[in-house]
């Protein structure tokens, strides 16, 4: 339910009623008082609290509640720390089993962040907002792992001065190379093939080695 009219002898008792029926945690709830409660005298003329709850609808709160049903419908028990800022809705899930949510290099992860931004976008008539995922600092890792790969490439490259084509990798994977090697001497790279199976090449240029 998005709201609920609550009352009680006070306030409080009147919200914990209020949440209680509803499911939700004060957080997730805006509070409108639409009569406040008076003791009376000896009890008599006594009026209770009347408050009306309304859901919050952020999208914070609209990716915790799609996130939970996906977990549990996979059969995981999972923690979201959610991080609001100017740019993008940030989302670290913790958990056991966090093999079965990153998948084969990160493809279940990329793909429950996929339907993650089209559930909290869908229907929104707010700004858009972009969601990046990370399961136990999962891209993190996978960042350094690329990264220290394509050093190890291009010493490669710059000493037999041949070229090397990596395995297939998502469009992030393949921009973290590209970046790590921007600067390199005698190295260029550029991706070839089509989606899922684009790859970078990391190939020696002669003209910048000089």
């Amino acid at each position: 339910m998005k709201t609920f009219e609550a009352t009680g002898k006070t306030y409080e008792e009147a919200l914990m009623a209020g949440l209680a029926q509803m499911g939700l945690p004060s957080e997730k709830v805006d509070v409108e008082v639409l009569e406040e409660g008076t003791k009376g005298f000896l009890g008599i003329g006594a009026k209770p609290y009347k408050l009306l709850l309304t859901k919050k609808d952020t999208p914070a709160i609209r990716a915790e509640e799609f996130l939970k049903n996906v977990t549990e419908l996979m059969g995981l028990t999972v923690t979201f720390e959610i991080t609001e800022t100017e740019e993008a809705l940030l989302i670290n899930m913790q958990g056991d089993n966090q093999g079965i949510l990153i998948g084969h290099r990160g493809e279940t992860l990329d793909a429950i962040q996929q339907l993650t931004n089209y559930a909290i976008n869908t229907g929104s008539d707010s700004k858009r907002v972009r969601v990046q995922m990370d399961a136990e600092n999962y891209r993190a890792r996978r960042e350094q792992s690329l990264e220290s790969l394509a050093r190890k490439v291009a010493t490669k490259v710059q000493k037999y001065r041949r070229s090397v084509t990596l395995e297939p990798m998502n469009a992030y994977e393949r921009h973290v190379i590209h970046a790590a090697l921007q600067d390199v001497p005698g190295v260029t790279t550029y991706s070839v093939g089509t989606e899922p199976n684009r790859r970078v090449v990391v190939s020696y240029d002669r003209a910048q080695a000089r």
